[in-house]
């Protein structure tokens, strides 16, 4: 295929694209009016289903299955870091010198760290209850281990990230959301459909039905995930050289 053919076939499916869009746009509601379709049904959705978080609704509920898209593109990308990121024939490992870091850095770190670790598995376990959830409670309880890193040096963080375990915890989580959603299937129901658990006390830790366990399963997958994003581009950063010393 020709530069110029590749050109024309990006063109045109850009335009079908725009005009998508545009048709969509047309029929929206008008900004700041008093209807609103989408919002008021997923709201009554979500309080039926006694979510207090209607964003965790949507996510794990209404469109569980888009969530499921969603954690697959990021299994895929780590699955795709480790590949191309791997150790090859012509490098070696070559073991980081331990790092000289002041004293306030080192204790301002460490202090934090418990703190952020903790604050990330918090957001992950009230999803279903207040703003935030798996996504970004998993971001947040995998970057606070490495400040590990910034406090100490990159000895000690390998020391308490094991990567094997968390590569084998992120096929874990999404293996889970999978299984979770065949439950529905075997409850006679629908693929991730919440029907199967009850709902609970609404505003509780086990309101929501399948929801909190849905979110649990993504928290873990996203820390998992970013956590062996990082070790491998560490890895390139600190330890791996080629033959020749570069």
């Amino acid at each position: 295929m020709t530069p110029r053919t590749r050109l024309w076939l990006v063109a045109v499916g850009g335009a079908g694209l725009a005009a998508l869009l545009v048709a969509a746009c047309l029929q929206l509601p008008p900004f700041g009016g008093s209807r609103h379709p989408y919002g008021d049904r997923a709201v009554h959705a979500s309080l039926s289903r006694h979510i207090a978080n209607t964003i965790a609704s949507v996510n794990f509920d209404q469109r569980a299955y888009d969530t499921l898209g969603e954690m697959t593109i990021l299994f895929t990308a780590v699955l795709g870091c480790v590949v191309l990121l791997r150790q090859t024939r012509d490098e070696h490992r070559a073991r980081p010198e331990p790092a000289q870091v002041a004293r306030p850095v080192r204790r301002y770190a460490l202090i934090v760290l418990p703190v952020a670790l903790l604050s990330g598995l918090y957001v992950v376990a009230h999803g279903q209850l207040s703003p935030g959830g798996g996504f970004q409670g998993g971001v947040v309880a995998a970057t606070a281990l490495h400040l590990m890193y910034v406090g100490a040096d990159y000895r000690a963080l390998e020391r308490i990230r094991p990567v094997a375990l968390y590569e084998v915890g992120d096929a874990l989580s999404a293996s889970s959301y999978l299984v979770l959603g065949l439950a529905g299937l075997l409850a006679g129901t629908a693929f991730l459909a919440n029907t199967f658990l009850p709902y609970g006390t609404f505003n509780t830790l086990s309101s929501g039905g399948t929801v909190p366990l849905l979110n649990a399963a993504i928290g873990m997958e996203v820390a998992c995930a970013v956590v062996v994003l990082l070790a491998r581009f560490l890895d390139q950063a600190v330890e791996i050289e080629e033959e020749s010393g570069e």
